[in-house]
Order: C-alpha cells, then sequence, then structure tokens
C-alpha cells in the first residue's frame, strides 16, 4: 500500500532578498510533486539540490528622471530537486460498495 519513489521537479522562485527567492522556490516543491504523481503524498525528503540559474537584477530608480537615483534589487533562481517521496495511491485501496 506504501510506496516509495525518487523523482526530479523543478522550481523556480522570485524575490527582493536572497532568502526571499530561495523560500519562494522551495514552497513550490510540493504542488509540484502532487502534480506528477497524483497520489496522497505522506512524506518528501529533499535529497539533493541544484542550482541551475541564480540571478540578481539590479535597477535604478530616479525622481523625475534625474532626482534621488536610489537602487532596487531583485533575485531569481532556478533549482533542480532530487526528492524521496512516500505515498499511498488510492487506486490500489480495496473500497467496499453499500
Amino acid at each position: 500500500m506504501k510506496e516509495q519513489s525518487v523523482i526530479k521537479v523543478r522550481v523556480a522562485g522570485k524575490g527582493e532578498t536572497k532568502n526571499g527567492a530561495l523560500a519562494a522556490a522551495l514552497s513550490q516543491v510540493q504542488p509540484s510533486v502532487m502534480k506528477s504523481t497524483g497520489a496522497v503524498l505522506l512524506r518528501i525528503e529533499p535529497m539533493q539540490v541544484d542550482v541551475v540559474s541564480a540571478e540578481e537584477i539590479r535597477t535604478v530608480e530616479k525622481f523625475l528622471f534625474f532626482f534621488l537615483p536610489r537602487e532596487k534589487r531583485s533575485y531569481s533562481v532556478v533549482l533542480d530537486i532530487t526528492v524521496s517521496i512516500i505515498m499511498i495511491d488510492p487506486e490500489k485501496i480495496p473500497f467496499s460498495q453499500r
């Protein structure tokens, strides 16, 4: 009834800080695994994290095109995460009918 498998998912995230971009990417792991398996997940355990790309984007904003310049930064990251999952396949559960 309980099955274990290893899958690889690619997730991406953007944020105003490095931690925010990583957190946004890691929060996409569970929905990505749910889409690919379609089973009920009991445990998701990351085994390996590979950085595909990580970018820092800098833009300079100016008031009235000349005054008070300030620099804004944003970060984006794309990760390949290998996860070990333990799941229950609902199709293999024998349900009784009434």
